[in-house]
């Protein structure tokens, strides 16, 4: 469960204000976008949805969460909040209408993910936590798709969990490899809160455990003898595919076989396809062999090119860290005010001397047009309160998922996301044409106010 208190100070101390002004129950909309998309891709694959909804489902402040509140001070050594405000937070349920577009959707920049709608309190502390979700999540899911993309159809496993960003970032991380394809995780937590299967080899500690090589291998068939998959790289490579093979040829004698051997080090073009002849020649032609290493997108695709007998990949440290764009650039804006007397909407638009950091105003939907026999894409950024999108001419992608603060979405498996993710990334990785702008009413909107 995710704490309210995930949040950075300066949401709390504008819900102060808000409070202080009475404006806390103000009708509001926010928008979290992306404004450009991650890799050099012209897409993301949208992630991290479900975990938001538990965010949101556990949104209450616990009574040590209060108290460390009232314990906060300002620059004049003065309690920060009066206990006015905290009680007010202490009783507060969610009240916000949200839509989303669901996880595994491909997202174009500046389309929102999520659209917020509610007190302006509320609204506004949800920020935080949403991008921090949002962000890493879509994030990972996207370098994912890139990775199984360059594997071309072998295998891919999650292995970061040592070099993730903290627990809940393995975790998160973990999710979010699996909806962007790939087959498992080595992370058993993961496994069990997210329904990923787990799968894993053994260490070079367990080989060096043991008085040999040999010994090793030997132990952990007698202790697993349907899960051997070997770790052949401790001392000499091709010395421990052939003792790889000497086990395997026991345990088929015993009714089971040699799933595989990994290789971790090395020129692993050139171990990868003496091991394939070693296996080959002992009749094992359905053992896998596994590597790591290091590997990222880039690295597979050269070893492929290369000739690598390679069949299932294990990629940690590149894949949880997304190393070469640190973070996604998911931005949440206010976008409109409704005055609570005449109940006019007041439409907001963050203006910027960087064009590229402007806010849409309005109550945003985005209509997605995909002709799969033009190979094309056109989504159209609307404004919902002047134009109603005729379902015909394509598809609304912001689904509702809370009305004022009632769950009614039921979100699909992770299973089923990750069909949709990687369905989703074949077809946008093919389009020829991909296109996102804004309708005329929108279009108009922004004018008048810019002016």
């Amino acid at each position: 469960m995710t704490s309210i208190l995930l949040t950075d100070l300066y949401q709390l101390t504008m819900a102060y204000g808000y409070w202080q002004q009475k404006t806390y129950q103000q009708p509001s909309v926010f928008h979290l976008y992306f404004r450009k998309a991650p890799f050099g891709e012209r897409f993301a694959l949208a992630a991290g949805l479900q975990t938001a909804i538990q965010y949101l489902e556990n949104f209450h402040f616990e009574v040590e969460e209060i108290q460390y509140l009232a314990s906060l001070t300002g620059y004049d050594k003065k309690r920060l909040f009066d206990e006015s405000f905290l009680n007010h937070l202490q009783r507060i349920k969610f009240q916000c209408s949200v839509s989303a577009i669901a996880e595994g959707t491909a997202v174009l920049a500046n389309e929102p993910l999520m659209r917020i709608e509610g007190p302006l309190l509320q609204a506004q502390l949800v920020e935080t936590a949403l991008l921090n979700i949002i962000n890493f999540q879509t994030l990972v899911a996207t370098k994912a798709a890139r990775i199984v993309a360059a594997a071309d159809g072998d295998a891919v496993i999650e292995f970061g969990l040592r070099r993730a960003q903290g627990a809940d970032g393995a975790v998160s991380a973990s999710r979010a490899a699996y909806i962007g394809g790939c087959v498992g995780t080595s992370n058993v937590l993961a496994g069990m809160l997210h329904d990923i299967p787990v799968k894993g080899t053994h260490a070079h500690s367990w080989v060096m455990a043991h008085g040999d090589e040999l010994a090793a291998f030997r132990n952990y068939a007698a202790a697993l003898p349907h899960n051997c998959i070997f770790l052949v790289d401790t001392y000499n490579t091709i010395e421990g595919i052939k003792k790889a093979i000497t086990v395997g040829n026991e345990l088929r004698a015993q009714g089971a076989r040699l799933i595989g051997i990994r290789l971790d080090s090395g020129d692993l073009t050139a171990l990868s396809i003496a091991a394939r002849t070693l296996l080959d020649a002992a009749g094992m032609h359905d053992a896998s062999i596994v590597a790591s290493n290091d590997l990222d997108e880039y690295e597979i695709r050269r070893l492929k090119a290369a000739g690598a007998k390679i069949n299932v990949w294990g990629v940690g440290t590149k894949l949880v860290t997304a190393y070469d764009q640190p973070a996604l650039g998911g931005v949440y804006k206010l976008a409109a005010l409704q005055d609570q007397n005449t109940q006019e909407w007041a439409y907001k638009i963050k203006k910027s001397e960087d064009k590229a950091k402007a806010s849409l105003p309005g109550i945003l939907g985005v209509n997605r047009q995909l002709d799969t026999l033009a190979n094309t894409c056109k989504d159209t950024i609307y404004h919902t309160q002047k134009n109603k999108i005729n379902e015909a001419e394509g598809t609304d992608l912001l689904q509702v998922i809370y009305e004022k603060g009632k769950l009614i979405y039921t979100p699909p498996t992770i299973a089923e996301t990750r069909r949709q993710a990687m369905h989703e990334w074949q077809i946008f990785s093919g389009l020829t044409g991909v296109n996102v702008g804004l309708d005329a009413d929108l279009q108009e909107l922004i004018t008048v106010i810019s002016d």
